[in-house]
């Protein structure tokens, strides 16, 4: 697997999150999410690319004008990936710097991405 394909593969799921027009988000998710994806967080589990970009738009609903940005470079071994992200209100404020782990698949799309948000809990 190469991982300058993986790297991309990542940066547009990353761009999906912060695309705001429908059409240009669901392209964006055709690149880099598989037909049958799974996306877990905290809040959600969901299955597919249409119900992916359903929860990137009732994410981006609640909360207007921001975006989110890497905090770290993507690592990767295996099909596996990792990669810090957090959000960022459109006043320039911040939100806790969060953690996805995911699985590229055989197509170099992803298969699976599972969130947790915030700092992991102390010891």
């Amino acid at each position: 697997m190469d991982h300058g394909d993986s790297r991309a593969t990542v940066t547009r799921y990353m761009a999906a999150w912060n695309e705001a027009d429908a059409a240009i988000r669901q392209t964006l998710l055709e690149q880099c999410w598989a037909d049958d994806g799974v996306y877990v967080d905290p809040n959600v589990e969901l299955a597919g690319r249409q119900q992916l970009s359903q929860h990137i738009a009732k994410v981006q609903a609640t909360r207007p004008g921001a975006r989110v940005e890497f905090m770290s470079g993507i690592d990767i071994h295996h099909h596996v990936v990792r990669f810090l992200w957090r959000l960022v209100r459109p006043d320039g404020t911040v939100g806790d710097t969060s953690i996805d782990f995911g699985e590229i698949g055989p197509d170099g799309r992803l298969t699976k991405i599972i969130g947790f948000f915030g700092e992991a809990p102390p010891k």
